[in-house]
């Protein structure tokens, strides 16, 4: 993932300032929604909300845009962040990409090694050399030539970059050196091993981050001569982390995110293949392999749903069933396409076409079906067959995450099984209320931290606070309110002097690299900004009350220490009592 840290070090204010005066609120929401101009005023229907009659408005030379249907209020990064589901971080990246600002390390910042953006740019000038090769050269055209054997056109070539490595290995590195570009630099992104092209001979298929960016390539041999296996991928670089990465998310992830659910299938072809016909929610894995991390990924974007279209022989089924264990386990339901054998994606959509395919994926059926339909084969289903599924698949069910969804599926395994509930009701956890989930990030690890979480809470509805509700906030705490040093000293900000006018402008202020994680971390929890009142005041009673509480244990601790003299002693009791008849109020005038 991108990040605001580079080598460790963190983003100059100046180069912050610089991004915020670039930026063209209204030249960036027009790249995603359909603005249209009344004098000042641009409008467009909100992309937050199901509308009909445009209530998203933004002023020419405004740096905030707002809703008047939903209140959806915010600048450039919270429109990223809300609509393409970015980090923080990526959002202060694409802006700097998107408006040509270069980002520089904060002073006192050590650089090691080259930054991210030169790193990709280096590989985008690989890519380029191979897909003019693929397009010019002889050996170029046997490619192109296999490639339009697979049903692909070339319209289909030049829209997704697809390029061709030449068979001699040392023709791209001499072509990168006349570009500036050297070996040491081609190793580090993964395009040359002792010094000679790692993908000679094959067809390559560019790999994009979330952002469009390309960060390595998939290389698929096309000839039986060519050594090695059928698939060689980017190994892992400082761009490129395998086990992250989705193949085809850039060209998917705005509708994955505003669907909440995705389309999964085995390789690039049928990934690009999808998108181009309009099913442009699919992603990938790389390799063989879907793992945790690219789970993770999808969550991210808030998929509530996933679609399985793998092959529809046994390897695929298998993988399916693998698969979407992954993310059952996390809570998100699971439903598997089944094609006949022998047919994939790519297949479907070359014989039978989008409309057909569309209908094989309304067509899929939940995921435990799909199992106990798999392992039960053509095989009786004795008494014994079913008490060795409900081994089998109970102790699948058993080992996701969320009580709740163990609860539910072995109720439906026993609906499956045609077994009477009771025969699985011992092994059923009861169905929570909740669930609290641990993760690794660096407010999720101090998840349990009761005070953590109570200030966390009131700087997300300060991060959008207006000025009536700041106004509260500062009337009714002091920094001293806050234990959490972060958090300290993101109030003062708030509290003193002029507040930041927009994310930017804060991140501009934060100077460690604590305080900017902290920054991203906070953004990425929603909140429902029509209760801001509501919960900016409760949140600063409970801070009122934790200050309260604490003073009086405080006090209480004092006066039963030994060698106090009566003077003291009275002083300490008089405190103690003034401030237990006087439990604190928030005041909201």
């Amino acid at each position: 993932m991108s990040c605001i840290l580079e080598s460790m070090g963190i983003y100059s204010k100046e180069s912050l300032d610089r991004l915020r005066e670039k930026i063209d609120l209204q030249e960036l929401l027009g790249s995603y929604l359909e603005m249209k101009r009344s004098g000042a005023t641009y409008k467009a229907c909100c992309p937050f909300h199901e509308e009909k009659t445009p209530s998203f408005i933004v002023r020419q030379g405004d740096s905030h845009y707002h809703c008047f249907g939903c209140g959806a209020h915010g600048d450039a990064i919270a429109f990223l962040m809300g609509h393409l589901k970015l980090s923080f971080q990526e959002a202060v990246e694409q802006l700097a990409d998107r408006f040509h600002v270069i980002l520089e390390q904060a002073d006192g910042e050590e650089r090691k090694g080259p930054s991210t953006r030169e790193l990709v740019e280096i590989v985008e000038k690989a890519a380029d050399f191979y897909h003019f090769c693929l397009l010019h050269t002889d050996e170029g055209h046997k490619a192109l030539h296999y490639l339009f054997a697979r049903g692909l056109d070339l319209n289909f070539v030049k829209l997704f970059r697809l390029g061709f490595a030449p068979v001699d290995r040392n023709i791209m590195p001499q072509a990168m050196k006349e570009q500036k570009v050297f070996m040491p630099m081609l190793e580090t992104v993964g395009l040359t091993k002792g010094g000679r092209d790692l993908y000679s001979g094959r067809i390559l298929f560019p790999i994009l981050d979330g952002r469009g960016r390309v960060i390595g390539f998939s290389g698929r041999k096309f000839q039986e001569e060519t050594f090695g296996p059928k698939y060689y991928n980017t190994p892992e670089t400082p761009l490129f982390k395998k086990s992250k990465v989705l193949f085809g998310l850039s060209h998917s992830r705005k509708r994955i995110a505003k669907e909440r659910k995705a389309l999964i299938v085995e390789g690039q072809i049928d990934t690009l293949r999808m998108i181009e016909a309009g099913f442009n929610l699919t992603v990938a894995g790389q390799g063989t392999a879907f793992g945790k991390e690219q789970v993770k990924e999808l969550i991210k974007l808030g998929v509530q749903e996933i679609y399985l279209l793998f092959d529809g022989d046994q390897a695929g089924k298998e993988a399916a069933v693998k698969v979407g264990d992954l993310f059952q386990r996390e809570g998100v339901e699971v439903f598997v396409a089944q094609f006949p054998d022998g047919k994939d994606p790519d297949l479907i959509l070359q014989e039978e076409g989008p409309t057909q395919l569309k209908n094989y994926i309304e067509k899929s059926v939940g995921y435990l079906p799909f199992v106990v339909d798999l392992f039960k084969g053509n095989q009786p289903l004795t008494p014994a067959r079913k008490n060795q599924l409900v081994k089998e698949i109970g102790a699948r069910i058993r080992g996701w995450d969320h009580p709740l969804m163990v609860h539910e599926s072995l109720r439906k395994l026993a609906q499956l099984l045609s077994l009477p509930e009771e025969v699985l009701r011992s092994e059923m956890p009861e169905a929570p209320t909740l669930y609290i989930k641990q993760g690794g990030s660096a407010l999720e690890r101090h998840e349990l931290n009761p005070d953590r979480i109570l200030e966390a809470d009131l700087m997300r509805w300060l991060l959008f606070a207006e000025e009536e509700l700041l106004k509260i906030a500062k009337e009714n705490l002091t920094p001293e309110h806050f234990r959490t040093p972060a958090y300290k000293r993101l109030f003062t900000l708030f509290t003193e002097g002029t507040p930041p006018k927009d994310l930017l402008e804060l991140a501009s202020q934060m100077d460690s690299v604590e305080d900017q994680l902290i920054l991203s971390e906070l953004l990425h929890k929603r909140i429902n900004r029509e209760r801001s009142k509501v919960g900016i005041v409760k949140t600063i009673e409970e801070l009122q009350n934790r200050s309260w509480m604490q003073r009086r244990e405080e006090l209480r601790y004092q006066m039963q220490r030994t060698g106090l003299t009566d003077e003291r002693l009275f002083e300490l009791a008089k405190e103690f009592d003034a401030l237990k008849s006087h439990p604190p109020e928030v005041k909201c005038t």
